[in-house]
């Protein structure tokens, strides 16, 4: 089963909005990552965001794959 799934990336994302908050980066870690690579949806929005996969994207916000194995963290602006 997976550890982090689109609807946890997503529920966490909406909580930012609820709480003003504008997420800049979202920090994955590598396996977290091909595991939401295996969702159609993000697939499709992530690979479709640019053809170069240093610079693609989730909901127009940037993605950087670390080296920790299921990190998530995610970098909002200050306001």
């Amino acid at each position: 089963m997976a550890i982090l799934t689109v609807k946890k990336l997503d529920n966490t994302l909406s909580e930012l909005a609820v709480n003003h908050k504008k997420p800049e980066k979202i920090l994955i870690g590598y396996k977290a990552y091909a595991e939401l690579m295996d969702d159609r949806k993000f697939f499709d929005e992530v690979a479709g965001s640019a053809m170069d996969p240093s610079k693609r994207k989730y909901k127009n916000i940037k993605i950087k794959v670390t080296q920790d194995d299921y990190q998530l963290e995610i970098k909002c602006s200050k306001e």
